[in-house]
């Protein structure tokens, strides 16, 4: 008879990165914990060099004026991130993210969805951009929202982009997101 145990045959996984999450609410209260327990989820799936994210919920008017002031487009958009800190390989560790409530309230009732899964789906695009994710050309903005629908499966919510209403928003969004002027060094994306 041998002493020795068998060795498994899985590897265990590494543990999580660290990962600091500040939401605040201007407008939206109710859906910081909701944001916050699934957001954290997500990190856990995606497993980026992100150490801290800090999520801003406004409102139009907010939005608006950040939306003409970093990329010089007027009115609310639904979302914008901010790339804060990056580590010596150039990828994000710290950046913030804005939500556009009264935004996400419009395009849940249009698509049929409810605000939580529509906010939680703007902040989880924020985090994927922070994680090196972009939408700029068609190839980027599919590999993107598979990404995001992907988490949301992982984490319970279900896919939220997938679907005839999501393949419809592909076409809408796409096209207006490629003329968007785009810059690094600390300018936003959305």
């Amino acid at each position: 008879m041998s002493d020795r145990s068998p060795k498994p045959k899985f590897k265990p996984k590494p543990a999580a990165r660290p990962f600091d999450l500040t939401i605040t609410a201007a407008a939206g209260k109710p859906l910081v914990s909701y944001l916050r327990r699934h957001l954290t989820a997500a990190h856990a799936v995606l497993r980026p060099p992100l150490a801290e994210l800090s999520v801003a919920l406004v409102g139009d008017a907010a939005m608006a004026g950040l939306h003409e002031r970093f990329m010089g487009i007027p009115g609310p958009t639904d979302v914008l991130t901010f790339p804060l800190d990056a580590d010596a390989r150039g990828r994000v560790t710290a950046g913030e993210v804005v939500v556009c409530v009264p935004e996400a309230r419009r395009r849940s009732r249009a698509e049929g969805t409810t605000v939580e899964r529509e906010v939680l789906l703007y902040a989880l695009h924020g985090m994927l951009h922070l994680s090196g994710y972009d939408d700029l050309t068609p190839a980027d903005y599919s590999r993107m929202h598979r990404a995001e629908d992907r988490v949301l499966t992982r984490i319970g919510v279900g896919a939220v982009f997938a679907g005839p209403a999501g393949a419809a928003a592909f076409a809408d969004k796409a096209g207006k997101r490629a003329v968007k002027p785009r810059a690094g060094g600390g300018r936003p994306r959305s």
